[in-house]
């Protein structure tokens, strides 16, 4: 007998009779269908230092406004134009070279779903969402979510989500923790987050 089948002989004797797989898989976790409560939207938004803007619609180019104005604001081609006010200067992304767009001082984006329970708002690059990299090189991302967007939880989410669309999953401005637990945001995204909430 080798050494090797010595060793190999000893492992499989701890570990016994290999088990047998479970019949069925259990499937007690929490379905979807929650109750959706905005208030714990905006807490877990707020928490994560993430700025939340309650308006209309109609007061969305207002918001933009405030944060953006005299600025240089990226935009994916399906963004509806009412929310773009006049003292912005737009650039519509049609394949904008990388560089133009960390050179922006914003973007401005609509979004696919938003959960409540964990403060995250998705994008799923629909033509008022736009490329991932629009939302990863400006300093500022100004989302724009309706209110019949927001879901309870994960799983109510994913029932809403295409799993074969690229998704981008956002709680809270860019941050970490990494170096001495000392937190840094923008290190790879924008440092501040806006969710402009309205009704829907």
């Amino acid at each position: 007998m080798t050494s090797r089948e010595l060793i190999l002989g000893r492992v499989r004797a701890a570990l016994g009779a290999t088990p047998s797989a479970p019949g069925t898989v259990p499937r007690d976790y929490r379905p979807a269908g929650g109750a959706v409560d905005l208030d714990v939207l905006v807490h877990r938004l707020s928490d994560y230092r993430a700025t939340v803007h309650r308006c209309t619609d109609g007061e969305v180019a207002q918001v933009v406004d405030a944060i953006l104005g005299g600025g240089r604001v990226v935009v994916p081609p399906g963004l509806p134009r009412h929310w773009l006010p006049d003292t912005v200067d737009v650039l519509t992304d049609d394949n904008l070279p990388r560089d133009r767009i960390a050179a922006a001082d914003g973007v401005l984006t609509a979004a696919a779903v938003a959960v409540a329970e964990t403060g995250t708002v998705i994008l799923d690059a629909s033509a008022d969402q736009g490329r991932r990299v629009l939302t990863l090189l400006p300093d500022v991302h100004i989302c724009v979510l309706r209110t019949d967007q927001v879901v309870a939880g994960v799983p109510d989410a994913l029932t809403r989500l295409d799993p074969h669309r690229p998704l981008t999953w956002i709680s809270g401005p860019s941050a970490t923790s990494d170096i001495e637990l000392n937190r840094v945001e923008g290190v790879h995204g924008p440092r501040h987050l806006h969710v402009v909430l309205v009704p829907g």
